[in-house]
This record gives structure tokens, C-alpha cells and sequence, in this order.
């Protein structure tokens, strides 16, 4: 196979039964006009094996090859492994079973990844929202993501699997490759792609190749958004201390928890003074104070863990 796409899936059979026939039709548009081959890869992470059912269906149904491998103790960096050793193709694209493909999504990352050379390809992930959402939670653009122009490097700390397309070379040699102590918290495509920067990765942005997320009713809330920052601090400052080799890099981590300190204090303070005036920057200020108490979490050994017992 040329081309490998590639889903971890959590208890979502109806989202991913959505999904897989316009994967299908990506593939097969793919193959009549470039004449490259893809394969659909699934992982599914619960215990009770909940896709079986539309795996089996629409793997009789759809002409591009569907497999699948059922991954059952809960671990978002054991379901990543798993999915990309089932696979063949040298090109891996990773995309998330609540998500929808733009039309041309498939081979606009190609296009982009074979004019530029680069090793990765990140693209955007659109929001949109159900119609019972908080009209101060749209306003406030929380869950949209910073967009680069087509071509433009992309910065470590804004690399990501929801929408990805990568060369499989680049991960042969690692172990893994997702760090397993990452598997419950979250964090092990930071920690990925931090790794492949350090190396020498080369990431860039294909802004066409748009995949769409609709927000959940249990995600439109601020405990879950301050919950989401506090789990993003701590991640990356894990991420950091464990890529810390040197006295430099060690001296790093003692200046980005010396940061977080003095950023809580003043998102704290900012907070309290935006929140009689403009709800959604009270609740920017706050994500950020959540997200350096992350931070400094990390002082103490303590891990929110957001996949497995917890959550999916």
C-alpha cells in the first residue's frame, strides 16, 4: 500500500460508521487519479469492542481494504502503536473517528507533502458547534486552533494527530513509537513530535486539507475546558523534562516553572478583572492560569489522567 489512513476509535461506532465511507470515497478518487493505493486502518481502544459490528459491515461493503485490531486495555498511545504496526503503506495519516474529511482532504495533503518535501504535514481542525452551545463559549473561539498559510513551517508546540499525514521512515527506528506512560494523560504526540523536530523533522501546514470536529454537549462546559488546559500544561512540561538531557536543557524546565508561576499570577488576576465586563476573556485568563498550575503540577508527581478510567 502506498498509503495508510489511520483511526483510533473510543466508544463512537456511529461516528466512525459516518466516517469510513468517506474515506472510502477519498481512496478510491485518490487511486483513479494518481493511481496510489490506500488502506484504512482502525484501533479500537474499548474494552467491549463496540465498532466490531460496523467494521465488519463495512469492510464487506466499501472497496478500499479496511482492517482492524481490537486494543482493549484503554491507552491512546498503546491504540496509535497498534494501528500504524497493521499497516503497510509509507505514508501514514491519522485522522480522529469524531472527525469529517473536507472533500479533496486526502489529496491536498499528498499535494502538499510532495511539492514541499516535507517529512509532516499538519492541516486544520474545524470546530463547529451544536445548536445548544453557550453563545460565550463560541464567541470566546476555544476550541479553534492557530492556522498557518499552505507551506509554512509549523511550530513544535502546535503539532498534533487530528489531522497529520507523515512518512513512515521517520518512526521505523523508534520504540513505540507513542510513549506509553503518555497513554492515560494525553501528550504522546507531543512527545512524538518533539522528538522527530529534535531530529530533524521537517513539519509543514496544508491549510485546504480541513477536517471537521463537532463540538459534544460534554465538552461545552468550563470545567472541561479548564480541565483540557490544565492536562495540555502538564503534558508539555512532562514532555520537556523528559527530553531535558543536558544542564541547558535542565536549566530550561527551572525557567519555564518560574514562567508558570509568575503567568498564573497574572492570568489570575486578569481573570478576576475581565470577569464583570467580558465572560469569554475571563475564561481565556483562566484556561491559561489551569494550564501553568498544569505546569507546576508536574513538582509533584501528580498525572490527570484523561484516557482510560477516567474518560475517553
Amino acid at each position: 500500500m502506498d498509503i495508510s489512513i489511520c483511526i483510533c476509535t473510543f466508544r463512537r461506532p456511529a461516528l466512525l460508521d459516518a466516517l469510513l465511507p468517506k474515506l472510502d470515497e477519498q481512496a478510491r478518487a485518490l487511486q483513479a487519479r494518481a493511481g496510489l493505493r490506500a488502506e484504512i486502518l482502525v484501533a479500537d481502544n474499548d474494552p467491549q469492542h463496540s465498532a466490531a459490528q460496523v467494521l465488519e459491515r463495512r469492510a464487506a461493503e466499501l472497496a478500499t481494504p479496511i482492517r482492524w485490531t481490537h486494543v482493549p486495555q484503554p491507552n491512546i498511545a498503546l491504540a496509535r502503536n497498534s494501528v500504524i504496526a497493521l499497516g503497510t503503506g509509507h505514508t501514514l495519516v491519522f485522522i480522529d473517528d469524531d472527525e469529517t474529511p473536507s472533500p479533496r482532504w486526502l489529496e491536498q495533503l499528498l499535494a502538499t507533502q510532495q511539492a514541499s518535501g516535507a517529512d509532516v504535514v499538519f492541516a486544520p481542525v474545524v470546530a463547529t458547534y451544536r445548536a445548544e452551545t453557550p453563545a460565550w463559549m463560541i464567541a470566546g473561539r476555544f476550541f479553534e486552533r492557530r492556522r498557518f498559510k499552505t507551506g509554512a513551517p509549523v511550530p513544535v508546540n502546535e503539532a498534533r494527530t487530528g489531522n497529520v499525514l507523515m512518512d513512515r521512515s521517520l518512526i521505523a527506528s523508534l520504540d513505540g513509537p507513542f510513549d506509553l506512560s503518555f497513554g492515560n494523560t494525553g501528550g504522546e504526540d507531543t512527545r512524538l513530535f518533539r522528538s522527530l523536530h529534535d531530529g530533524g523533522a521537517h513539519f509543514v501546514w496544508c491549510d485546504e486539507a480541513e477536517v471537521f470536529e463537532e463540538v459534544p454537549t460534554d465538552r461545552a462546559t468550563l470545567g472541561w475546558l479548564l480541565r483540557r488546559s490544565y492536562r495540555v500544561g502538564q503534558t508539555y512540561l512532562r514532555s520537556e523534562w523528559l527530553a531535558a538531557r543536558d544542564a541547558r536543557a535542565k536549566g530550561r524546565i527551572v525557567l519555564l516553572l518560574a514562567r508558570a508561576v509568575a503567568q498564573g499570577v497574572l492570568a489570575v488576576a486578569l481573570t478576576l478583572g475581565y470577569a464583570p465586563f467580558s465572560r469569554p476573556r475571563a475564561v481565556r485568563w483562566l484556561r491559561v492560569a489551569s494550564s501553568q498550575a498544569g505546569k507546576l503540577s508536574v513538582l509533584f508527581g501528580h498525572q490527570f489522567h484523561e484516557y482510560g478510567k477516567q474518560s475517553g
